[in-house]
């Protein structure tokens, strides 16, 4: 598993930051929220949903693939520790370290906000809720013959 943030600016000139979390092998990306303050109280949160959510799935963890943000702070790293992962910090400035999250970042941009006017926090979290859902459902899954 991989996460990263990303940026969209709204028309009103608000930042929002996408917190999201990509399953490595099969390229499942889950959406862990949108927030105008990334605080470590709302990211540490975000943790346990994930792990909740995998787990009615009957899905585990093993490794987090993390940037060293200063965002994602020790708490984040204490409850992915707590269900067993194993968190694995990005060396610094390898941007190419956490591929990805990167490439989904910039296929979702290329291929969806790039195209749209983003109002605000429900109108972002409604199109990527949409773009997600058609990554999950209808994309071939890596290696597949084209």
């Amino acid at each position: 598993m991989a996460c990263d943030f990303f940026t969209v600016d709204t028309v009103w000139l608000q930042r929002l930051y996408v917190l999201f979390f990509i399953e490595v092998a099969t390229r499942r990306v889950h959406l862990a929220g949108v927030t105008a303050h990334p605080d470590g109280a709302w990211i540490t949160q975000q943790a346990p949903n994930l792990l909740l959510a995998l787990g009615e799935q009957d899905r585990r963890v093993r490794f987090v693939i993390r940037d060293r943000d200063a965002k994602f702070c020790r708490g984040f790293d204490d409850v992915v520790g707590s269900e067993g992962a194993q968190m694995l910090p990005t060396p610094l400035q390898a941007p190419n370290a956490n591929a990805y999250a990167e490439l989904w970042v910039g296929t979702v941009r290329a291929e969806c906000l790039d195209w749209l006017l983003i109002v605000g926090r429900g109108h972002l979290e409604r199109t990527l809720k949409v773009s997600v859902a058609h990554d999950n459902t209808h994309r071939p899954p890596p290696g597949a013959a084209t």
